[in-house]
C-alpha cells in the first residue's frame, strides 16, 4: 500500500505571519534582517522582494540598493513560535502522524485516512481553506507518496496555485526535468562539479550516471543520491516528540547585560521551575539554557545534573555555570530560557543510612515555607532579596 504524505507549506512564514499583525504590508517588497548593521544578511524574503531580485542570504546593503523601497522588519521570534503553534493546533486534527519540519513546514501522513477525509488533494484543499479563514495565512501543498516529492513539488507552484499532486507512480518523471539544485543532500562542493565539470543540470541526467560514476562524485552517499534522483525516497514521517519538559522563558521589557540583573532573573525562572518540579515529584537529570542577544543571535547550552535534586539552591549554581558558559559577547541579552527533562520520578521510602545535613533541611524548610505562601497568596506574595 502506497502512502499519502502532504507537505503543507506557507512561503516565507515570518513574512506572512508579520503581515497579519500589520496588514500594510501586504502587496509589498518586504525582507526580515538582523538590524543595526548594514553587513547583516537577509533571512526571509516576500514573493515581491523576489521579484526585485533580492534573495535569501543576500547582504542588506546590496538589497537596499537593489530595492530601495523595500521594507525592513528585524527578525521577531516569539511571534513566528506562538503562530506555528497555531498552525500545529489546526493540523493535528486531520492526522495523529505529522512532523514539524521548520516553522511553516509540516508534513502529514493521511495514510488511511480516506474515509474521514476523502482524497489527499481533498483534504489538502480544506486545509488550507481552514488555515486562511482561522490565521489568515495563505499556504502550499504538496501531495505525494513520499516526504520527499511532496516537499519538492510544494516548492514548484506558481502563486496562483495551492495544490501539485504528485499521483504514485509518476514522482520519476516528476522529478526528471528539475534542476539539480533542487534535490536534498547534494552539497556545495558536489553541486559545483555536477554544473561545471559534468555539465549536468537537470535530475534525469544524474539518475542516468551508474553507481560508480556516483560514488566518485558523492562517496558513499552514492545510494541514497540514486535514490532520490529516480524520486525513491522511504523515510517516514516521524511524529513529534511527547517528552516531558518543565521549563520557564523571561523576555527583559528592555535589553540589558547586567550580570547582576541576568542572575537574579535566572534565580527567578529556576525558582519557578523548581517549585513545578516538586509539585510533579520530579527529579530532573538534564537542564538546558538559551540567550537570545538583541542581534537574535542565540546560544543554547545543556548539561547532565551531578545528583538528583528538586530544591532552588541546588539547582541554581549549575545554571548559573551555565549562564557564564552560554553569557560570552558583549551584546545585550533580550530573551532567557530554562527547561528541565529526563525526569526521575521520587520513590516516597525514608532512607534509613542518609545521614541529613543541618544546612540543607534549614533550606528546605524555608523553600517549603514559600511554596505554602505562595499557593495561598499568588506567586509574587513573597520572594528573594539579595543583601548589598
Amino acid at each position: 500500500m502506497f502512502r499519502n504524505i502532504i507537505h503543507l507549506h506557507i512561503p516565507a512564514f515570518p513574512i506572512e505571519v508579520a503581515r497579519v499583525v500589520e496588514p500594510r504590508l501586504r502587496g509589498r517588497p518586504v525582507a526580515i534582517a538582523p538590524p543595526h548593521s548594514h553587513r547583516s544578511l537577509i533571512v526571509s524574503v516576500s514573493l515581491e522582494a523576489r521579484r526585485e531580485g533580492i534573495f535569501k542570504g543576500m547582504a542588506l546593503h546590496q538589497a537596499k540598493a537593489l530595492c530601495p523601497h523595500l521594507e525592513l522588519l528585524p527578525p521577531n521570534p516569539e511571534l513566528t513560535t506562538r503562530a506555528f503553534r497555531a498552525l500545529i493546533a489546526l493540523v493535528r486534527h486531520y492526522t495523529p502522524v505529522w512532523e514539524p519540519s521548520r516553522p511553516g513546514h509540516i508534513y502529514l501522513d493521511l495514510t488511511g485516512t480516506g474515509r474521514l477525509w476523502g482524497k489527499p488533494r481533498d483534504a489538502a484543499w480544506r486545509l488550507n481553506r481552514e488555515i486562511r479563514s482561522r490565521l489568515d495565512l495563505q499556504g502550499v501543498a504538496g501531495i505525494a507518496t513520499n516526504k520527499m516529492v511532496s516537499a519538492i513539488a510544494s516548492r514548484t507552484l506558481s502563486p496562483k496555485q495551492e495544490i501539485m499532486d504528485v499521483e504514485c507512480g509518476q514522482e520519476e518523471s516528476f522529478m526528471a526535468p528539475l534542476k539539480v539544485v533542487m534535490l536534498p543532500g547534494i552539497g556545495r562542493f558536489q553541486l559545483r562539479m555536477l554544473l561545471q565539470d559534468l555539465e549536468i543540470i537537470r535530475i534525469w541526467q544524474l539518475a542516468a550516471l551508474d553507481m560508480e560514476s556516483l560514488r566518485l562524485i558523492f562517496g558513499s552517499r552514492a545510494p541514497v543520491i540514486h535514490q532520490r534522483a529516480h524520486g525513491i525516497d522511504p523515510t517516514p514521517v516521524y511524529p513529534a516528540p511527547s517528552r516531558p519538559v518543565v521549563s520557564e522563558e523571561i523576555l527583559f521589557a528592555e535589553d540589558d547585560n547586567d550580570n547582576e540583573r541576568l542572575l537574579a532573573a535566572l534565580y527567578h525562572l529556576v525558582e519557578r521551575c523548581a517549585r513545578r518540579l516538586r509539585e510533579r515529584g520530579a527529579y530532573p537529570q538534564r537542564v538546558g539554557l538559551l540567550l537570545r542577544y538583541s542581534d537574535t543571535m542565540e546560544i543554547k547550552r545543556r548539561m547532565r545534573l551531578p545528583s538528583l535534586t528538586y530544591w532552588d539552591f541546588e539547582l541554581y549554581p549549575h545554571l548559573k555555570r551555565l549562564f557564564f558558559s552560554a553569557c560570552i559577547r558583549r551584546t545585550r541579552v533580550r530573551f532567557m530560557k530554562i527547561w528541565f527533562w529526563d525526569f526521575f520520578y521520587e520513590d516516597n521510602q525514608l532512607c534509613l543510612f542518609e545521614q541529613p545535613c543541618p544546612k540543607a533541611e534549614k533550606n528546605k524548610a524555608i523553600v517549603q515555607a514559600l511554596d505554602k505562601i505562595r499557593a495561598r497568596y499568588g506567586e509574587k506574595a513573597i520572594g528573594y532579596a539579595k543583601a548589598a
